[in-house]
């Protein structure tokens, strides 16, 4: 009876004490949720690539006919870039991006040679040959586009990019005459260069991924194509032997880069 009295005691006094551990429990906060990589905020960085470009000229020479030629305009380029980020429903991102570009992009093309013969008459008159040379470079380019991204985990975005592109086309033609008799020596030669420069707008549309690799550093590779449209140039003729050219061509880039960015949030 004594062990009975005993055992009652014990289940109240644990029975009362449990609303009271209960409410200690309750009280305790849940350890706090990792929210993972804010992309949110401005950024700035450096980057370097490679890129493969492409003109397509079309010509008119004053006394011929037109012709065509295209030629490759390749180089390694870099500079850098400043954007801002807005990370939306936690794994959408949306953002805005400019950048500029020095690059060593060049090429030339070799124009039709040309031989201009005299109307046949009492005396031989010695023959005139024409070579030449057109050749383009891209010395500088920007963009400005949006970016539309999502996030495969916290720390690593795959994103779409578009937007306006612009860039200066410089062109040089070059031409070079000698003139001689048929089988003969040479008698003359004679050489012209004309140069023009163009600051060109356009458009450019690409994709990328970028990954956390250290605190606020991402790093990222990045395709672009780039299409600065149709434009006109026109190379005033010096003489007979000169004649005047008018060019119209179209300038295209595939360019594939890495960079860095440093995010200050």
């Amino acid at each position: 009876m004594k062990k009975l009295a005993v055992a009652i005691a014990a289940l109240g006094i644990v029975a009362a004490s449990a609303p009271a551990f209960a409410a200690d429990m309750a009280l305790k906060a849940p350890p706090p949720r990792d929210p993972g990589y804010n992309w949110t905020g401005w950024y700035a960085g450096l980057n370097a690539g490679y890129s493969w470009g492409r003109s397509a000229t079309n010509f008119t020479v004053a006394g011929l006919g037109p012709f065509s030629t295209s030629q490759s305009m390749n180089g390694g380029l870099g500079g850098g870039q400043i954007g801002y980020n807005s990370q939306v429903n936690g794994n959408w991102l949306v953002g805005l991006e400019a950048d500029i570009q020095g690059t060593g992009q060049r090429g030339t093309a070799n124009l039709p040679v040309v031989v201009f013969v005299p109307a046949p008459g009492a005396v031989a008159l010695p023959n005139t040959t024409s070579t030449g040379t057109f050749g383009q470079k891209l010395p500088w380019f920007g963009t400005l586009r949006g970016r539309l991204g999502l996030l495969a985990s916290p720390t690593w975005l795959f994103y779409v990019t578009g937007g306006l592109a612009f860039g200066e086309v410089k062109s040089t033609a070059s031409v070079a005459t000698s003139t001689a008799f048929p089988g003969g020596p040479v008698l003359a030669t004679a050489a012209a260069t004309g140069s023009t420069n163009t600051t060109r707008a356009g458009w450019t549309v690409g994709g990328g991924v970028e990954g956390v690799i250290s605190g606020q550093w991402t790093a990222k590779l990045e395709y672009l194509y780039v299409d600065l449209g149709t434009f006109t140039n026109n190379f005033v003729g010096v003489g007979p032997t000169f004649p005047a050219i008018a060019t119209s061509s179209h300038v295209t880039d595939n360019i594939l880069r890495v960079g860095v960015n440093y995010h200050f949030h």
